[in-house]
């Protein structure tokens, strides 16, 4: 894995192989966040990143000026293996080793993106509980948005608040909005 863009652009990182993880690609990556960085500022964002696994998403957010960088989950090597790298790396990362369902429903900061990226065998029932967790606890700003990573096989356009489809590859990234702001992300 390696991080596209930032301070850290072209650092090339090497988790354990140990890890239960399947990390976003460097295509979906970059993508996403090219669609990001035309949204938003990266130096005023609250960022939450969930089944976090070897923390690819949180290092590239970091690289790229985020401050505060949430972290979640359930494995404790993964946990390990993310803050051995932001100690290195001197990122602004807090991490959680916690299931991510539990986490939710306990969390009360708010954040203005809140990424996902769970396994790929996913149901539909899993995916619609971390929509329902973040939406009905208020855990997203009020433009900010709330995106899922998952197989381009799995459908949830179907699911409340979904605003915007994008596939890259075996990947694709659904985003939700909060029903009252512009829906044009």
């Amino acid at each position: 894995m390696r991080i596209i863009s930032g301070i850290h652009k072209g650092r090339r990182l090497i988790a354990p192989k140990k890890l239960p993880v399947r990390p976003t690609t460097d295509m979906a990556k970059e993508s996403l966040f090219n669609i990001l960085r035309n949204r938003y500022q990266f130096s005023t964002l609250r960022v939450l990143d969930l089944f976090s696994g070897t923390g690819n998403l949180s290092y590239e957010f970091a690289s790229r000026g985020v401050q505060h960088i949430t972290a979640v989950d359930v494995h404790s090597g993964c946990i390990q293996y993310i803050n051995k790298t932001a100690t290195e790396l001197e990122m602004p990362i807090e991490t959680f080793k916690s299931d991510v369902y539990v986490f939710l429903s306990r969390e009360s900061n708010s954040y203005d993106i809140i990424v996902a990226d769970p396994p790929y065998d996913f149901e539909d029932s899993q995916f619609i509980e971390i929509v329902n967790l973040v939406f009905d606890n208020n855990l997203l700003k009020p433009e900010g948005s709330l995106i899922l990573e998952h197989s381009k096989h799995t459908d949830l356009q179907n699911i409340r608040n979904f605003n915007e489809l994008r596939k890259y590859g075996g990947s694709a990234f659904s985003f939700f909005k909060n029903p009252d702001t512009n829906n044009d992300i």
